[in-house]
Order: C-alpha cells, then sequence, then structure tokens
C-alpha cells in the first residue's frame, strides 16, 4: 500500500495540488485491496502531497475499514449526527487549498460536503491521471483479467449450445447469467446485451420477452464476468438456424476490421491510428453508412476506462496496455454485427486474451 499511495502522492505534487482525495470505486479498490459500496453514506480517503493519509468513514464501517491496514487518522460519523462535522473536523487537521479528485466518480454531494468543509478550496478534476496510475496492467492483472475473460468464454460455449428458434431473449439472457456463475464469476462486469433481430442493431439494447428467435436472425451476445476485481467484456455474434449471403457479407466485414485491428496495434502506435485502420475497413466495405461506434475501449477494473480507441485521440501505445476490439455494422430496423476481443497490448504486436473463435457461426440447428 505504501508503494501505491506514492503513487497518488506524486500525481498531487505533479498537478500541484495540496492533495488527493479518493472514494470507493476501482482507484480505491486497487490502493486497498477491497471494496466498498458507494451509497448514501460518503467515504473519502486524502492523501497529501506530504505527509499522512486521513479518512472520512461511516461509523457502521469501521470494522471492516479497519481490515484494510489504514494507517492515517479515520473521522468517523453516524446517521444520526449526520456527515459534516467529520469533514470540518479533518479540515482543522488537514488545511488544504486545493485538491484533486476523480471527476467521474466523485458524486455532487460529496464534492459539496468536501467545499462546504475547507472554504474557497480549488478542486481539480484529475481523473485522467488518477486513474491513468492503473493503465498498464501487470502480469497478475493480465492474469486475473484472463481468468474473468477465460470464464466468460465458457459460459458463451454454454449458452449458445442451448439457442434454439423461439426461445426469448430472456431466456437467454437467463442461461447466459446462470452459466456465467456456474462458472466463477463473482458477478456481471456489466449488464448483458442479448439482442436478437433487429434488436441486435441496437448497440446497448436490452433483452426483450416479448420477442421470440426466429430462423435467420442475428443474436448478439455482450457481455462479461467480472472476477476478483477485474472485467471482461466479449461480444460475438451468431446467427440463427441459417444465414443469408447479404447478411453473412456484413459479417465477413466486421470480421476483416477485427482482424486489422490485431494486425496493427503495437507499443507505440497511437488510438487515433488503431481506429483509423479498423473503421477504414469498414469504410472501404459497402456498409459504410452502417457505422455507429468507435473501435473500442481501455479494460481492467472497470469495464471502460483509458485508453479510448478512437481517432482524435493520440494517445501512445504502451505495452501492458488492455483495450477492447470492437468494431461492429448497425442497420437500424434490421440486425447489427458486433465482434470484440480484449486485446493485450505487447512491444512487438498485440496477444488477443479472448481465444472464443469469431468465425461466421449459425447456431440452434
Amino acid at each position: 500500500m505504501c508503494k501505491l499511495l506514492s503513487q497518488y502522492r506524486a500525481v498531487a505534487r505533479d498537478l500541484k495540488v495540496d492533495a488527493v482525495a479518493i472514494v470507493p470505486g476501482p482507484n480505491f479498490t486497487r490502493l486497498f485491496g477491497a471494496e466498498f459500496h458507494s451509497h448514501e453514506r460518503p467515504l473519502v480517503v486524502f492523501i497529501p502531497a506530504e505527509g499522512d493519509a486521513a479518512a472520512i468513514v461511516p461509523n457502521l464501517e469501521l470494522r471492516s475499514f479497519d481490515l484494510i491496514g489504514f494507517e492515517g487518522e479515520v473521522f468517523d460519523w453516524r446517521d444520526q449526527d449526520g456527515y459534516q462535522h467529520a469533514f470540518e473536523a479533518l479540515a482543522s487537521q488537514l488545511p488544504l487549498s486545493s485538491l484533486a479528485v476523480e471527476g467521474q466518480i466523485m458524486r455532487v454531494f460529496v464534492h459539496h460536503a468536501i467545499a462546504a468543509a475547507w472554504p474557497g478550496l480549488r478542486i481539480v478534476d484529475a481523473e485522467k491521471q488518477i486513474s491513468g496510475l492503473r493503465i498498464i496492467k501487470s502480469e497478475s492483472e493480465v492474469s486475473l483479467l484472463a481468468d474473468a475473460i477465460h470464464i466468460s468464454e465458457r459460459a458463451m460455449d454454454h449458452t449458445i449450445s442451448k439457442v434454439r428458434v423461439g426461445m426469448t431473449e430472456t431466456e437467454i439472457q437467463g442461461l447466459l447469467t446462470q452459466a456465467l456463475f456456474a462458472n466463477g464469476a463473482d458477478a456481471h462486469a456489466f449488464g448483458p446485451i442479448v439482442a436478437a433481430g433487429d434488436n441486435s442493431a441496437m448497440p446497448h439494447a436490452h433483452a426483450r420477452s416479448d420477442y421470440r428467435v426466429q430462423a435467420g436472425d442475428a443474436l448478439l451476445l455482450d457481455f462479461g464476468a467480472r472476477k476478483d476485481g477485474f472485467c471482461a467484456d466479449i461480444t460475438r455474434t451468431f446467427f440463427v438456424g441459417h444465414v443469408d449471403d447479404a447478411s453473412a457479407e456484413v459479417y465477413d466485414a466486421v470480421y476483416r476490421a477485427n482482424l486489422r485491428g490485431h494486425e496493427v496495434t503495437k507499443a507505440g502506435v497511437t488510438c487515433h491510428e488503431v481506429d483509423d485502420a479498423v473503421i477504414g475497413v469498414l469504410e472501404a466495405s459497402p456498409f459504410a453508412d452502417r457505422i455507429r461506434t468507435k473501435t473500442g475501449h481501455g479494460l481492467g477494473r472497470d469495464v471502460h476506462e483509458a485508453p479510448y480507441i478512437m481517432r482524435g485521440n493520440h494517445q501512445v501505445l504502451e505495452a501492458g496496455m488492455v483495450f477492447t476490439n470492437e468494431p461492429g455494422l448497425y442497420q437500424i430496423g434490421e440486425f447489427g454485427v458486433r465482434i470484440e476481443d480484449d486485446i493485450l497490448v505487447t512491444d512487438n504486436g498485440c496477444r488477443s486474451l479472448t481465444q472464443f473463435p469469431k468465425e461466421l457461426t449459425v447456431i440452434g440447428t
């Protein structure tokens, strides 16, 4: 923990602020090896550029918080009294004129409590710098990611073996969820997407209970297991019963775009260059008007994190980064195709952590 704390102190120094504030979420879990829920009770750890860390902790969480081995002073509070006095007590011990926060995670009421306790405080959104500390995955983190991915792949294999014409999307989603937990998932990485027919053309569709899969439908499964704090994110698109030539042509364009993403990825290229290569394949196809998404996003403790694989993002890829390669084509009212792999960047290229076959596959026969 001491080594990791020093990283956050360095962020504070680099940003020329007095401290960094961390709230429950992926950065907190990385730092302390424990998960705490975000709810109506604020829990905040303050890590100053110099000196000891301190924390605001709900009294009912004190025992759990003790178990993480936190060495700084803890200011607890009870529901009956409210939390503001705890912030003010900490402020009397830790004078601050500036503070870096996780802009995508810290909730507004926590921000207000901090601002009230330190009048005139300059609050800086340091989401990029704080979350950037986890953008390069260690070997152990890659192994944990691979475990989550392999659980997901086994669940996918089991699920598609059970799919038949006439099943509803929610029935298939139920099979998928059961298979995930049967294979060792701790939780869903995110709400799974199970979409057939015209619903597959919605990139973030919700499973329907009133639609039954028909022969010839595209069936898109986008989901992932969460295991030991790390997320998988996999998409495969199948066809149920049979596939016509026009649908197969769309699938082939997405398949080639996905392969191109693997070909161009290596340390030293930019996110822009990868996206440009992948989307370029789709733009050169007869289906360019069906492009609706970028190539992908980083993956780790969060299912969406840096780096973001999109045109205009000139961030250079480094060995140890992990991102999704998920080109897709979507014809609203008809069907969509997406193929998604989880890729580890290496010095000389990349390694796909996803091994599930992605060639055109007909199921439910």
